[in-house]
């Protein structure tokens, strides 16, 4: 479907309300400009606005938080898609209501700043992995972002706190916590770059993992070098802390539940973590639907297992 069926799908909805719901034209003109977005962001992605699912709207909603709408605004902008696809069922464009059970950031004042995939790839190409420096820091970052570390953690960890073999690493958080966090290949690989640079210039002194001139890394030091390579690859406001955050929304994202990323982030309390359940699909239910021997006995009681 072109960009101009699109247009008229959206012209012929704000007529729509405007006959049915009688609403105030700054309402209706909100309601345009929210859905053009709306229509902008599908074009980009190369789903039509019609076809756009629940898990896309949730990315949306997290791209608008991104740029800095306020929670309001982004409700609103909520409320219009809710009642455009509506419209669309009722017009018979649609079998399935992707709102449905659609969350809004107005719970949560704050959203945590996080990079796109996309983003995380840009940032990490940016060390120069030509030089043994450029190799350490690939290897923090990727360590960062696959398990999910505070700079505190990743800096105080020891060679023995990696498991390689078994893609691992053990975390020690706050209040002394330990955790034991999986690790994905790309980390592993670049772990095992950094081991040999290390191992070239003989066995260090020091236990720990990550160093510079012989000894551990800083706060500082690890502050200063994500900001200069986050401006190199045209980032903006990156810290740390931006891969931890980055690494639960993806998780989300791409279907973990909150009590797993819980355990994987180290959180005592569930809604420290659940200000990432905005901008996720809603998991649990298809959870359910998958694993629960009863979620679907009404509709194959007649059949034969398969």
């Amino acid at each position: 479907m072109t960009n101009k069926t699109q247009r008229d799908l959206i012209k012929e909805f704000l007529a729509y309300i405007q006959v049915e719901k009688g609403l105030a034209r700054h309402t209706l003109e909100s309601y345009g400009r929210d859905l053009k977005r709306l229509d902008r962001w599908a074009a980009k992605s190369g789903t039509p606005i019609e076809d756009l699912t629940r898990p896309d709207l949730r990315k949306w909603i997290a791209q608008l938080s991104r740029d800095g709408l306020a929670p309001a605004s982004v409700a609103r902008a909520v409320s219009a898609a809710r009642g455009f696809y509506r419209f669309l069922m009722l017009d018979g464009h649609r079998k399935q209501q992707p709102t449905e059970d659609l969350d809004t950031p107005q719970r949560f004042a704050y959203l945590p700043k996080f990079l796109t995939e996309e983003e995380i790839n840009r940032l990490f190409a940016a060390p120069d992995i030509s030089t043994p420096q450029g190799i350490r820091d690939r290897a923090l970052f990727e360590l960062m972002y696959a398990a999910g570390l505070r700079v505190s953690e990743a800096i105080s960890l020891k060679e023995t706190d990696i498991e390689l073999h078994a893609g691992l690493v053990k975390a020690h958080g706050k209040g002394s916590k330990e955790r034991r966090v999986p690790m994905g290949k790309s980390a592993i690989h670049w772990l095992q770059q950094y081991a040999a640079v290390k191992a070239s210039y003989g066995r260090p002194a020091s236990p720990f993992l990550f160093l510079h001139a012989g000894r551990p890394l800083s706060r500082q030091f690890a502050w200063a070098a994500i900001k200069r390579y986050a401006k190199q690859a045209g980032l903006r406001d990156v810290s740390p802390h931006t891969l931890r955050h980055s690494f639960a929304t993806h998780l989300m994202q791409h279907g973990a539940d909150s009590r797993s990323v819980q355990a994987l982030l180290g959180h005592s309390d569930i809604s420290t973590t659940q200000i990432y359940t905005h901008i996720t699909d809603r998991h649990l239910r298809a959870a359910y639907d998958r694993h629960h021997p009863r979620s679907r006995m009404a509709g194959a009681s007649n059949k034969k297992d398969e």
